[in-house]
């Protein structure tokens, strides 16, 4: 059963799982978390990642990307795409699923909850002022420094040895955290279109009570912006030799 696939998938369900789940707990009414702020939602996503790596690498991914634009970042690196499509569905499927078990962990929270944007938000990311080309350049920029810094952190320059076994995700972790708690306010830095692409579309198919739509308008943004920035980066790191 561990194939790569399944550990796309697995990793990628619980990334979101704990990491829409943490937003969700601090934005719906009555969890016990609710109003803890950035600081929890960052450090959450942080931690979500570095558990999601960790399960993809158990689950028989060794490159553990949860991310489309990780994967496409890769892919200009070394010049295979073979793994592109594969991970892809791998990881808007896991994304899928992990946040209909964020919807079913918070059930009767979601009737209780009035304001139709804060359900929307424990599923998809959403700008702060929506400016379409100013937040497409946040998903690009803050998707640049991920793929940079994940090329830098695994950069035989760095460590000539390669990074001590597990280690690895701690640090991606510490990546993530750092650009949310950085770059993360202006469009809630997806950074991974299957991140916001997956958990969108359990928005709009699940129930939850009152909801307004799952701005599809915006949707374009957060998966056109991280795989343009991914795709920079890789060539960036591929043309100084990472």
């Amino acid at each position: 059963m561990s194939t790569p696939f399944f550990g796309e998938f697995m990793g990628t369900l619980v990334l979101i799982l704990l990491g829409n789940g943490v937003v969700a707990n601090v934005l719906l009414r009555r969890s016990k978390a609710e109003g803890a702020g950035w600081l929890a939602i960052a450090a959450g996503w942080a931690f979500a990642v570095t558990i999601g790596v960790f399960t993809a690498k158990a689950c028989g991914s060794a490159d553990a990307h949860l991310n489309p634009a990780v994967t496409l970042g890769m892919a200009v690196v070394s010049g295979d795409f073979s793994r592109v499509g594969p991970f892809l569905l791998a990881q808007v499927l896991g994304a899928f699923c992990g946040a209909v078990l964020v919807w079913l962990h918070f059930l009767p929270h979601w009737r209780i909850t009035e304001i139709p944007d804060l359900k929307l938000a424990c599923f998809a990311t959403s700008p702060a002022i929506r400016a379409p080309l100013c937040n497409l350049v946040s998903e690009i920029v803050g998707t640049f420094v991920l793929v940079l810094g994940v090329c830098a952190i695994f950069s035989k320059t760095v460590s000539p040895a390669g990074v001590a076994p597990g280690l690895g995700p701690y640090l991606v972790g510490v990546l993530v955290w750092s650009i949310g708690l950085s770059l993360g306010g202006t469009t809630g830095y997806a950074i991974n279109p299957a991140r916001d692409f997956g958990p969108r579309i359990a928005h709009a198919l699940l129930p939850l009570g009152k909801k307004g739509g799952s701005d599809w308008g915006y949707a374009v943004i957060p998966i056109a912006g991280p795989l343009a920035g991914a795709a920079i980066a890789g060539l960036f790191a591929r043309t100084i030799h990472f």
